[in-house]
């Protein structure tokens, strides 16, 4: 028997709905590549610590060769299991899944087992299949456990998913979520689009993923036309890479985007000032400049910095920081000093690393 989203926990479904900062969790290793199940634990009480709604773990951040190294189900329990004796409060746990459908689908059983309420679909490895398999695909997921989709961005990996898809996904009973990261600003309509025409807006939660706009996208309404009828959807919360860093003060400013987009009235314009903050933040990390090379080692690197993570390794050799960008995060450092939560970390550190 799967897990249909009405069983699951009242608080943990009102998460979601409501929309949370659920980091994207990265994977600690130590200097020969083996998992650092210390500083894994570390990062997970960093994240609680900090005010998340959830994690999400075996997604892109946590790196797709976990699948490769047999470190799929370790890391995924690791989360479980440190989140659940660093606090009772609750928490949406989601779990990435990848691949051709069986293994898609083994993934999702694996992570239904471990107490995961939630699965995030990454589709890259379907590239070539028809709209029609790949719906068939999320269906399969869906009859074990929520569903949750991911327009992964085509420059790692993602493939192009139109307005006619998204609304067969929005249309499928399990599906409870999309987080929308194609980092483009015409496929995020596309999203909306599709839900908007499955009439699924009351169903389906929007999540950012787009980092070149995480604060336009969660405070910015947006209308699409159903007929005669107008539909206004909003971005509730983000599943992002980007928030697995200076993830207190994401917690702070989602919190706050929430506090000043709940009455309807115009935002401030020192909110809307952090979007493009926020952006030129994210560059760094994310190594624009070189096509996203060093993405996940950039994140790596600024929780290297707070000490956090002993180094910066990833599973496969070749990823790491690209030129110059040590460089870019140490610039947005210092021109941002408002938004790392460098203080924060210093004064739990020890406790988290115990």
């Amino acid at each position: 028997m799967g897990l249909h989203y009405t069983q699951l926990p009242e608080d943990v479904l009102n998460i979601i709905r409501q929309g949370a900062v659920i980091p994207a969790h990265p994977l600690a290793l130590d200097a020969e590549r083996n998992f650092d199940r210390k500083r894994q634990r570390a990062l997970t009480r960093y994240y609680v610590d900090s005010g998340v709604g959830g994690l999400a773990v075996g997604v892109h951040t946590t790196q797709f060769a976990i699948r490769d190294n047999g470190l799929y189900e370790p890391v995924l329990k690791a989360a479980v299991e440190d989140s659940k004796a660093w606090t009772d409060r609750p928490l949406a746990m989601i779990a990435g899944v990848a691949g051709q459908t069986e293994q898609a689908l083994n993934e999702a059983i694996v992570a239904r087992s471990l107490g995961y309420h939630a699965v995030l679909i990454s589709m890259g490895a379907l590239k070539g299949q028809t709209s029609d398999q790949l719906i068939k695909h999320c269906k399969a997921i869906a009859a074990e456990m929520p569903i949750i989709g991911f327009y992964m961005q085509t420059s790692v990996g993602g493939i192009l998913l139109d307005e006619d898809f998204w609304c067969e996904f929005a249309q499928i009973d399990n599906a409870i979520a999309i987080k929308v990261a194609p980092f483009h600003r015409y496929r995020t309509l596309d999203v909306l689009r599709g839900v908007v025409k499955a009439k699924a807006e009351n169903k389906i939660t929007l999540y950012t993923g787009n980092d070149d706009h995480i604060v336009a996208d969660l405070t910015l309404p947006f209308t699409v036309a159903r007929g005669s009828e107008a539909v206004t959807l909003r971005f509730k919360g983000g599943l992002l890479g980007h928030w697995s860093v200076w993830t207190k003060r994401a917690a702070e400013l989602l919190e706050r985007i929430h506090d000043e987009t709940a009455d309807g009235q115009p935002v401030s314009q020192s909110l809307l000032a952090m979007d493009a903050k926020v952006t030129d933040c994210n560059a760094a990390f994310f190594d624009v400049a070189n096509n996203f090379h060093g993405c996940i080692a950039g994140c790596h690197e600024v929780l290297r910095r707070q000490g956090l993570l002993e180094g910066i390794w990833c599973l496969d050799p070749d990823e790491g920081l690209s030129k110059g960008q040590a460089e870019e995060i140490t610039r947005v450092y210092l021109a941002h000093p408002d938004l790392n939560d460098d203080e924060f970390v210093e004064a739990n550190r020890e406790r988290w690393l115990a």
